[in-house]
């Protein structure tokens, strides 16, 4: 058993925002860059996203193309990826659509979430109490264990910010949409956090893509500082 590949994905503004402070989602892509992700979730054995995305965007988290999830069935795996949140708070209904659609779902919590996680989606999705704590070490063995060779984390904040923080992403794909935001109320790619090597250690630039209008920058964060 071993941990998977864990991808982070982000499209965020030049001045590094992901969205901006208004109720619509500001769609910082173009379809172009949609359907770059569209191949990377088909590429993927789970995608995941925090609970704080679930209930802002309440996103389906989906694989869109007919023919790369007939791929995918050709190839011997489900039609789609397996779909995986985290809620400590236990504060997820299950009208959101992440729960309607596509194959099964994972939602990992702690031993206070987990109660009523239980009640709540009982017959929607797997619950997995991690104990005392949201250790993201542990939830990458438990995805382990269940075959999943590549994770996909679209996100959010807390999400990728806990990943990277606790030096467990492989790759990061940062899409940077030719746009500013420039309000200090929107949400940002990261978090502030005791980032490992910061400020010295640098990831390793491994591809620069042009996809429309966006610039999609390959990173490997666990790259030696030199």
């Amino acid at each position: 058993m071993s941990r998977p590949h864990v991808l982070l994905s982000v499209a965020v503004s030049i001045d590094g925002y992901i969205d901006d402070a208004s109720p619509q989602r500001l769609r910082l892509s173009g379809a172009a860059d949609f359907d770059r992700v569209d191949q990377v979730r088909a590429d993927s054995d789970a995608i995941m996203v925090g609970a704080q995305t679930l209930r802002s965007d309440d996103p389906r988290l989906l694989v869109d193309s007919a023919e790369r999830r007939a791929a995918r069935i050709a190839a011997g795996k489900p039609e789609y990826p397996l779909k995986v949140t985290v809620s400590a708070s236990g504060d997820l209904v299950p009208e959101l659509r992440f729960w309607h659609y596509g194959g099964d779902k994972l939602v990992y919590t702690d031993a206070a979430g987990a109660p009523k996680l239980m009640a709540r989606l009982a017959g929607l999705a797997e619950v997995v109490d991690l104990g005392t704590e949201l250790d993201f070490g542990a939830l990458l063995d438990d995805l382990g264990r269940r075959g999943v060779d590549r994770l996909m984390v679209e996100g959010g904040t807390r999400i990728h910010t806990a990943f990277l923080a606790a030096d467990l992403a492989d790759e990061l794909h940062l899409a940077v949409a030719p746009i500013l935001v420039g309000d200090s109320a929107a949400p940002r790619f990261l978090d502030p956090a005791d980032f490992p090597g910061v400020p010295h250690r640098r990831m390793r630039l491994a591809g620069v893509t042009q996809v429309g209008d966006v610039a999609v920058l390959r990173y490997l964060p666990k790259a030696e500082p030199v």
